[in-house]
């Protein structure tokens, strides 16, 4: 978690600081806690002890654990974006004409964050679910969205949020990535080859209207299936087509 503001109120700094932690390790105990951010134990127990009255997080054998009052924030402000509902029956239905995991996903404080997801009959299983977050110039939703905005706000981002590298063929250069940014820009659509997850390759498609970016679908599979005319024609056919009808109903929605 960036802190940005000179007013930011450091119990409440503490507190999110302690929830990131019980869901990083998936739950943890007042000492664990303690030691992973090096604060003392009194105050992790005061905090651990309002979250748990509050019924943000639940105790079970010692340990705190998120608990579902956030699903209950997350799926009501997921219900809240007009591209989740507009593009929702496109993504389940890419997913099912291709056999592989379709996904939506959209930018915030510059980081991508999947909307939603569906599997195909073929998909294969990955560390994605409805709420993660990504680095944006490691993945083609990422990459499709970055090349929708202007350089000044890809600068902002890569200022904030670096290019860390995942595998041997992410983008680590901020030249190189800008380059292929312009590429992205003129196709109309974006290549993840394997530089998130070792294995995996993606298409995405940005949904943009009125020079607004709402975010972007994408269909990710194996690398043996992603491939030739399937991976560089098939499928950037089959996202454009339900980037044009997601584009319309969030316009006219």
């Amino acid at each position: 978690m960036t802190t940005e503001s000179p007013n930011a109120v450091k119990a409440t700094e503490t507190s999110l600081l302690i929830l990131e932690t019980l869901k990083d390790l998936d739950g943890a105990g007042v000492t664990e806690v303690a030691t992973e951010l090096d604060i003392p134990k009194s105050t992790v127990h005061n905090h651990l002890s309002t979250l748990h009255n509050a019924q943000y997080i639940i105790k079970r054998d010692g340990k705190y654990y998120v608990g579902l009052r956030f699903l209950e924030f997350g799926e009501h402000t997921r219900n809240r974006k007009r591209i989740y509902e507009a593009a929702r029956p496109e993504i389940e239905n890419l997913a099912e004409k291709t056999g592989e995991l379709a996904n939506l996903a959209v930018e915030e404080h510059g980081q991508g964050v999947y909307l939603y997801q569906s599997e195909g009959q073929r998909s294969v299983s990955t560390d994605v679910y409805a709420g993660m977050r990504s680095n944006l110039h490691c993945t083609a939703l990422g990459k499709v969205i970055l090349s929708a905005y202007p350089r000044e706000r890809v600068d902002d981002i890569l200022d904030r949020h670096g290019l860390p590298r995942r595998t041997k063929n992410t983008i680590c250069d901020r030249d190189a990535l800008y380059e292929e940014l312009e590429e992205v820009s003129e196709r109309g659509y974006a290549y993840d080859v394997e530089e998130r997850l070792r294995g995996l390759r993606c298409v995405a498609a940005p949904i943009t209207t009125n020079d607004q970016v709402y975010g972007a679908i994408s269909v990710s599979g194996p690398t043996n299936r992603m491939q030739k005319e399937r991976f560089h024609e098939e499928i950037p056919e089959m996202l454009l087509n339900a980037e044009n009808v997601i584009e319309l109903d969030v316009t006219f929605s």
